[in-house]
């Protein structure tokens, strides 16, 4: 649909939801590689809640698989991009991650 109507405003958003649906199945490199590719739309189009829930969701899958490190190279710097709206849910999800690394 994205390509047939050439409306990519929600495009990032479908890459993640993807991405979470081969996480589920355990196919964390597809997953991770969807999660990315929403990532660098999102950048592309300077979309900043859409960077930061695919950011979130990769983030999560990282930490499961222990790479701490990775998730606050990922995370913070999207977190910090925010100077409002930190009772939001995608907010509150992003400072626990980063809290857990702490």
């Amino acid at each position: 649909m994205v390509k047939a109507d050439q409306e990519r405003w929600f495009e990032a958003e479908i890459h993640r939801l993807r991405g979470e649906v081969l996480r589920d199945g355990r196919d964390h490199a597809s997953a991770a590689a969807c999660f990315r590719t929403a990532i660098d739309i999102a950048r592309h189009q300077n979309a900043k809640l859409w960077e930061l829930r695919s950011s979130v969701s990769l983030a999560q899958m990282l930490r499961d698989q222990g790479k701490r490190m990775e998730v606050r190279d990922l995370l913070a710097p999207v977190y910090d991009w925010f100077t409002e709206g930190f009772d939001t849910p995608d907010l509150k999800e992003a400072v626990k991650l980063l809290s857990e690394l702490a």
